[in-house]
């Protein structure tokens, strides 16, 4: 039987990676001995994994270990909880984003607050007509009935999450290897200029990422206290968004620094 550090060694390094920068956000510190322990490897592996998450500027390396950036790993707020947060740049977000679309054109709205608040702008569109919205929230799907027949609302399908009002694999993702949307808006926990677009569970961020790869255009909605976080579940890399919608509350170094990475920004607001 082979050692056991020999057999965590062989997973994949960016996976043993995701799960090190993961305990490292949970606990917001970890020692080498730790991760050592914890994955079975050696301590030279170690830090040179956590010299790597540092040099994308995921964590930060002191003696010893290393602590997290931003904040750290919580229980994820219910949707309720959420939705009263940074309420007014969320609503400016969901008038901006809402602005975006055209008659005749296919969209995915995403599961989330500022998402709700988009789907709320769009139902107030009187004027138009013939959109077709694809989205994984059940709360999204009640704010856009009112719109029918003007907007045309298909639901994913799925199993429920019960926090979020989110449905999830299994059976979610078929539908989004089967289209292709015009534009997709996606909510998200974490806009970070290195590790991109993050959430805070696993299964919504499986889905977020099959969202992206059906849309022709691809918007991320997130207000200003999301700007510069880092979460748990990795979604994309900002090479891969078209536009980030955000509030004034964000901080402009962060957004300066996006920007200087290629993405479009938009800040609404004063």
């Amino acid at each position: 039987m082979a050692p056991m550090s020999n057999v965590f060694e062989q997973v994949p390094a960016e996976v043993r990676r995701e799960r090190i920068l993961a305990m490292v956000l949970e606990q917001e510190f970890v020692r080498v001995a730790d991760l050592s322990t914890a994955f079975g490897i050696s301590d030279v592996t170690a830090r040179a994994d956590l010299d790597a998450l540092e040099g994308r500027n995921m964590l930060r390396r002191v003696r010893g270990g290393a602590m997290a950036v931003g904040k750290r790993l919580r229980e994820e707020p219910s949707f309720e909880e959420a939705l009263s947060t940074s309420a007014i740049e969320k609503a400016l977000i969901g008038e901006a984003a809402a602005a975006l679309v055209n008659d005749g054109e296919s969209i995915t709205l995403d599961v989330g607050t500022t998402t709700t608040f988009i789907a709320r702008a769009l139902a107030a569109r009187t004027e138009l007509a013939e959109v077709v919205v694809f989205t994984n929230g059940l709360n999204i799907a009640l704010e856009l009935e009112g719109a029918i027949p003007r907007l045309t609302v298909v639901l994913t399908g799925g199993t429920l999450r019960r926090r979020q009002h989110s449905l999830v694999d299994p059976l979610a993702h078929h539908i989004f290897d089967r289209i292709n949307t015009c534009t997709v808006f996606l909510g998200c926990n974490g806009v970070h200029p290195e590790a991109g677009i993050t959430n805070i569970n696993l299964p919504e961020a499986e889905m977020k990422q099959r969202m992206l790869r059906a849309a022709a255009q691809r918007v991320v909605v997130a207000d200003g206290s999301k700007i510069g976080q880092i979460q748990l579940a990795a979604v994309a890399p900002i090479s891969e968004v078209d536009l980030l919608i955000t509030g004034p509350s964000a901080d402009p170094r962060v957004l300066a620094a996006l920007r200087e990475r290629g993405l479009r920004v938009e800040v609404v607001g004063p």
